[in-house]
This record gives C-alpha cells, structure tokens and sequence, in this order.
C-alpha cells in the first residue's frame, strides 16, 4: 500500500513536470491552473489503473497448484466507471496441490482455501468438500473425526451444486 501511495505522488510530480516543460517550450502560453489539474489527473489515473491491475498482478504471482476459483467483482456510486466496468477486489484460491483424501471417504477431499482481499490480509483455512452430496464442513474451529475419519452431520453445511468453490476442489482431483 504505502509502495502504491509514493507511486502515485510520483505520477503526479512527473505530470507535472511534463506540463511545465510543454509551458516553457510554448513560451508560457498555458494556463496556470493546467500544471495542478494534470498532476491530479495523472494521479487520479494511476489510482484507477492500480485499482484494476491489482488482481491480474496477484493471480500473476500465485505459486503452482493454487487454482482461482471465485471472484468477486466491486461497483461503487463514488467510482461511477465501476458500473461500465466493475474491477476485482477479491478472489479465493483453492490449494489443489495440498489436496488430501480418505481411501474410506473417496468422494470427499481436504484443501485449504485462500481469501485475497484487496488492501487485505491473506487469510486462510482448510475445508472438506463432499462431492458427492454438495456440502462443506469448515475445519477453522478444529473438528472431530470418528473412527472412519467422517466428520458428524452438524460440522456439513450445504452448498450449491454449481458452487464455484466447490467445482474446482472437485474437478482436480
């Protein structure tokens, strides 16, 4: 964030600069007003290009075997442009290459899910998908296997068939 915020001070003095060179190149010709406004702009600008190249630089960078499986997209009133085109502000990864099963539980694996937020913390945690049955049990708070390794029917919640999320565990195995 704060290597962010110097990058846009910085646009804006280089903007300024250009004005100023473009002023005294024309002999003074320009408004006064035009060296502020276009540093403004130039910061404003790079602002904006920062806001939506931040998802395609991250997933960029993600290691091996951590699959994108869900974004979700911002629109704001005081960032009008976001109607017209919405930017990514956060995504969740699967780790697909820590995957784990249970030889007696073959339709269920075990990953860990990675939450990307934008101007947030990474945050993570391992969940068990049942593919079979479309439910989730969130292991965050611990839980308790029995005997089998099945987890007991109050730690399932039920998620959509199409669930993103869940598509992607089940597909990479």
């Amino acid at each position: 964030m704060f290597i962010e915020l110097i990058g846009v001070f910085f646009a804006g003095i280089a903007m300024a600069g250009v004005v100023m060179l473009i002023n005294r190149v024309t002999g003074n010709r320009l408004p006064r007003w035009l060296v502020p406004v276009a540093a403004g702009a130039a910061m404003i600008g790079t602002t904006i290009s920062n806001e939506y190249s931040w998802f395609d630089r991250t997933a960029g960078n993600l290691p091996d075997g951590l699959e994108i499986a869900q974004t979700v997209e911002n629109q704001s009133f005081y960032r009008p442009w976001t109607y017209a085109y919405p930017f990514v502000q956060r995504f969740v990864a699967v780790d697909t290459g820590t995957m784990r099963t249970n030889p007696a539980l073959p339709d269920q694996r075990m990953v860990t899910l990675y939450f990307f937020g934008r101007w947030s913390p990474i945050n993570s945690g391992p969940v068990i998908f049942d593919c079979a049955d479309a439910r989730r049990a969130d292991l965050i708070d611990g839980a308790e296997f029995s005997t089998d390794g099945a987890l007991p029917d109050d730690a399932w919640r039920r998620v959509a068939p199409d669930d993103p999320v869940l598509q992607t565990t089940c597909k990479a195995a």
